[in-house]
């Protein structure tokens, strides 16, 4: 089955590098999807499936039904792809670059798209050999909040049938092409948005004493949130707190009525999450009223943090081994970043692992959500063969 894999993969992959540069010239926006939405399910119609159009809008479910043995009691695997893009301007000199002024394929989700097509192609082919069914999860706004995973599992698609485990890969431009990495258990953090005004009473620079200064208290209100962070998480619990934007719209001599702030959260814990916020919330409130102004602190709730299944990610780390060679398999480290996957983390057993697309001697070294990020596109004959495979030895587990 190993061998039939691999060399399906080679036939399939002039097509799904054909499929990834048709999506990475015609990209649309979190929830916008709908010709690549339209795209997929003319690709899935032609090798036999009946997809279900309209998931949470613009997403798509298919099932291969593997014909060996079928019974009511055989698994269901899910495997999930993604398939917005990002607001940026492509810097990229190819014939594949983006048509669509200032949106792009910047984070890859072209590449997990055409990969998971290619998988759809090699399981379907395969079905006579296999027992149990195979769940193709094509989703819609993995980049905005909040999320196409949290309104396709409101949607089902975790249900009818459930799958007994969820696997998803993504791009890795630090990782060489050939090389796949896993990590067991917290992998990915939560994400959540912070918003604040901070409310005074502005005027002249030079009478600061008839005045209640915001831009005084929103840097107090920063610096003692950081203290939050620092002084309360237990080790074991990475978190990072940043903010990345602050206006205080006055001049040299004005100081204004108002301060605008933002910042993201992110950590590994979900109790640790809502402790930090609450307290964020009340040390900013607090802070503000003590110093004669007010602060009006909103959170926009992002993702959940993304957890592995250690049993699952050890099977799927071991089938991997014995398909890529244990050379090519790699542990991952803790990444801040935040993914929308991780909803399907939180109800089902589940497994993302990254696939490698960086190839130096090429210049391919750029990183995601950048204008110049590209791929070795080597890395979707591997990332669908490898899916296909990892699929298959997780049918194989009995429940």
């Amino acid at each position: 089955m190993k061998d039939q894999i691999k060399t399906l993969a080679r036939q399939y992959a002039a097509d799904m590098v054909a499929n990834r540069r048709h999506l990475h010239a015609n990209p649309e926006l979190s929830f916008h999807e709908f010709k690549t939405a339209k795209f997929v399910a003319e690709q899935l119609k032609a090798i036999g499936l009946t997809p279900q159009e309209g998931v949470a809008n613009t997403g798509l479910v298919a099932l291969i039904e593997g014909q060996a043995g079928r019974s009511s009691e055989n698994r269901v695997v899910g495997l999930r792809a993604d398939m917005d893009a990002l607001p940026i301007h492509e810097a990229n000199d190819v014939p594949y670059k983006s048509t669509v002024e200032g949106v792009m394929h910047a984070c890859g989700h072209d590449v997990h798209t055409s990969s998971l097509l290619g998988t759809a192609r090699i399981l379907q082919q395969l079905r006579d050999q296999f027992e149990g069914t195979i769940k193709l999860v094509f989703q819609p706004a993995e980049e905005k909040a909040p999320g196409g995973a949290s309104l396709m599992i409101k949607d089902g698609v975790l249900e009818n049938p459930a799958p007994a485990s969820m696997l998803g890969q993504h791009v890795a431009p630090n990782v060489p092409v050939g090389k796949i990495g896993f990590r067991e258990g917290m992998y990915m953090a939560s994400t959540d948005e912070l918003y604040l005004t901070v409310i005074g009473k502005g005027g002249h620079g030079a009478m600061p004493d008839q005045l209640i200064d915001p831009v005084l208290i929103a840097s107090h209100i920063i610096v003692a949130l950081q203290q939050i962070i620092s002084r309360n998480r237990k080790p074991a619990n990475p978190s990072v707190l940043s903010f990345g934007r602050f206006i205080a719209d006055g001049v040299t001599n004005v100081i204004p009525n108002e301060v605008k702030i933002e910042g993201t959260f992110r950590c590994m814990d979900e109790e640790w999450r809502e402790d930090g916020l609450r307290r964020m919330k009340k040390m900013a409130e607090g802070m503000a009223d003590a110093m004669g102004g007010r602060c009006e602190f909103t959170v926009v709730r992002g993702y959940p943090f993304l957890k592995n299944h250690p049993e699952l990610t050890r099977r799927m780390r071991s089938a991997a081994t014995e398909y890529m060679g244990s050379e090519n398999v790699i542990n991952l480290d803790l990444w801040m970043a935040g993914e929308d996957f991780a909803f399907y983390s939180q109800v089902v057993d589940s497994c993302f692992y990254r696939l490698g697309t960086r190839n130096e001697a090429r210049g391919i070294v750029s990183g995601v959500h950048t204008p110049t990020f590209d791929i070795d596109e080597s890395a979707l004959e591997i990332g669908a063969g490898l899916m296909s495979w990892l699929a298959l030895e997780e049918l194989r587990v009995k429940s």
